[in-house]
């Protein structure tokens, strides 16, 4: 019986709803490489259409006739530009690029003729971006680079995205809202409460985690790749000098900080003293599991295998512990944010908080610094009433 033969055209969706079709094609092998070239036809109207494309350029290959002598839509050109990209950031930074052109950028934009991109067909889609997006201006950027690179191969000879007028965030309502919603930290007073509550439960490793996070103002993923070698439990130092964090096919792999700069953070006596409690818990728990945790480059927090703690468990736990206890909400993060307000009362000037945060911007640390507690802001107050006394 034979086969039938499975044809290499698809059909795909368009935001409109609108039928597209596209196929993988074959070019032949590449004189300078000797490798083969293969490419991504998209954007046929009709299945017809894109069958008699493929014909065409099958004929072509086999003729020695084809010659692609540039990319043609903003698909293929995106699909050149990758490549170098890749080189040029960190894997994390580029599975998060690489999915910010595959949900939004591609889907609106790929189909299109590099030549017929007008400031017009740019507008509407930043546009659109900011209607939905808080971070559009993120996707205008890396859609633009994409035109960039066209730019230096001579495609075109202007970026439209370079004229494009940025609307406000759409996304924000107008309406009057109360400046404290979206505060993503703890006051001193609901830190202690959070800490204290989380240390009554049966998860002394959650506990030591938050424990670090709250009084290092550490990033998680910096706090997830610390082993204990890192540590120096004699002067109560913590050395930072890499970070867990998401690269392709969702693996976890350990790179440089984010800044790519190490530190070394001094830590108060009780945290230390917690994490080496911890040590010995650890080992005593893993060592029912079967592992030996006192090799040297042993993760601090690990999971039941001993191998990386998923970064999402910390927002299970923190979770529990808020819902249990009827405690204020923040996420993971807010305890890097927490750790920077309290710093800021007890007085710490900017420098040293930048340092201590490992922040590259100082930028930065003024953005948070301007998000002080509320128990700062009303204390402003009763100062200015007390020096006017009226």
């Amino acid at each position: 019986m034979t086969k039938k033969k499975v044809s290499p055209i698809k059909g795909y969706k368009l935001k409109n709803g609108e039928t597209r079709y596209e196929f993988p094609a074959y070019l032949g092998i590449d004189p300078l490489t000797g490798k083969q070239k293969r490419t991504m036809k998209r954007g046929f109207k009709t299945r017809k259409e894109a069958e008699l494309a493929l014909a065409r350029l099958k004929l072509d290959v086999a003729n020695g006739t084809y010659k692609q002598e540039r990319a043609e839509t903003y698909q293929e050109l995106y699909d050149l530009w990758v490549i170098q990209y890749e080189n040029t950031v960190e894997e994390s930074t580029f599975v998060k690029t690489t999915g910010i052109f595959r949900n939004h950028i591609l889907p609106s934009m790929g189909a299109y003729k590099i030549e017929k991109v007008t400031i017009d067909i740019c507008q509407k889609h930043v546009n659109e971006w900011a209607g939905k997006l808080k971070k559009f201006r993120i996707v205008k950027s890396y859609a633009a680079k994409v035109l960039d690179f066209a730019m230096k191969r001579g495609f075109i000879q202007t970026n439209p995205f370079a004229l494009v007028e940025m609307p406000t965030n759409l996304t924000k309502k107008t309406s009057v809202t109360n400046d404290d919603e979206d505060e993503n930290f703890y006051t001193r007073e609901q830190l202690i409460q959070f800490l204290t509550c989380l240390e009554q439960e049966s998860n002394y490793k959650a506990f030591a985690l938050f424990r670090l996070l709250a009084f290092s103002g550490m990033r998680k993923g910096e706090a997830l790749a610390l082993t204990w070698n890192d540590l120096n439990f004699t002067t109560n130092e913590l050395r930072i000098n890499k970070a867990l964090s998401r690269g392709k096919d969702n693996q976890l792999y350990v790179k440089s900080t984010k800044t790519g700069v190490a530190r070394t953070i001094k830590m108060d006596d009780k945290t230390m003293a917690i994490l080496k409690e911890w040590k010995k818990k650890q080992k005593q728990d893993y060592l029912i599991l079967g592992f030996n945790t006192m090799q040297p480059k042993q993760l601090v927090f690990s999971n039941e295998q001993n191998e990386y703690l998923q970064p999402t468990k910390t927002r299970k736990w923190i979770l529990q512990v808020q819902q249990k206890y009827n405690l204020g909400a923040i996420t993971t993060h807010g305890l890097r944010h927490t750790h920077c307000s309290l710093l800021f009362e007890a007085g710490a000037s900017i420098k040293e908080v930048q340092d201590r945060l490992g922040h590259s911007d100082v930028q930065t640390t003024m953005n948070i610094y301007a998000h002080v507690t509320k128990k700062a802001k009303e204390e402003a107050i009763q100062k200015f009433a007390s020096y006017i006394e009226m």
